[in-house]
């Protein structure tokens, strides 16, 4: 179970998750201090350590939405935040993918900023409200990646097994 510590509407695109003018870095280790940069708020509470793990971003619909930079999924998933999103644009959900950022797909979530949030399988139950909300299942293989952490993880787990 995580808490809510962002609310977010439509179409947020990844300038705003990761602003271009950052593009230089691209580090894994490097990009989550410039995740959400200009919420500078939010962005300090990243940077304090004071948004744990698990944390919740809710969002409408498109979430990541515009560039194809994958330093914004990177930089998401360096704090290991959980992102519940009515909607996903489609290139920033394969970088997610690639990257095992934890995302949910959840056409009807609702949710406001403190709430906590536990994800079950087939839906997201707002703990606060006490209301459940239907997930989108990812496809079995995307899933697979997210769970083995990301592309790269996966890749190495299956050529250990020999597969």
């Amino acid at each position: 179970m995580g808490k809510v510590v962002l609310k977010l509407g439509k179409d947020i695109s990844t300038d705003d998750i990761y602003p271009g003018r950052f593009m230089a870095t691209v580090l894994p280790a490097e990009t989550p201090q410039f995740c959400f940069y200009d919420r500078t708020e939010f962005n300090a509470r990243l940077k304090t350590k004071a948004v744990p793990p698990g944390s919740v971003v809710v969002a409408d619909e498109n979430f990541g939405c515009g560039s194809s930079r994958e330093q914004a999924a990177s930089a998401l998933k360096g704090h290991e935040l959980v992102v519940v999103a009515r909607s996903i644009a489609r290139i920033f959900l394969q970088n997610s993918v690639n990257l095992g950022l934890n995302l949910i797909i959840c056409p009807t979530v609702e949710a406001s900023e403190g709430d906590d949030m536990e994800v079950l399988p087939g839906k997201v139950v707002n703990r606060t409200t006490g209301k459940e909300f239907g997930t989108v299942p990812l496809a079995p293989a995307r899933q697979a990646i997210i769970d083995a952490g990301g592309l790269i993880p996966f890749t190495r787990k299956r050529l250990r097994a020999g597969s």
